[in-house]
């Protein structure tokens, strides 16, 4: 299973992966844990919408932009708090 990707050099530790083709383009679909402490350099690299994606593990490089996003934080700011970040990729030309 794959444990990590790669967004713009910021990797990412992953615990939930799933890839599919969507209309001849590569989608890829995450879930990983975000603490508090971490929340605002996760969020400002999200903040960017398209990224140069990584899956060292899947031998996968594209670039792609957010197709869905959530995340089950409530209060950001709190500290020790952990949220679930959900995140889906889409391939787009570059």
């Amino acid at each position: 299973m794959v444990q990590e990707i790669v967004l713009n050099d910021t990797p990412i530790q992953v615990y939930s992966y799933e890839q599919e083709i969507v209309k001849g383009k590569t989608k890829i679909s995450v879930d990983f844990k975000v603490t508090s402490e971490e929340y605002h350099d996760i969020t400002t690299l999200l903040y960017k919408g398209t990224f140069h994606v990584n899956v060292p593990e899947e031998d996968l490089d594209f670039q792609g932009t957010i197709h869905q996003y959530s995340t089950s934080f409530t209060n950001l700011y709190e500290k020790g708090q952990v949220g679930d970040f959900s995140l889906s990729l889409i391939e787009v030309n570059e």
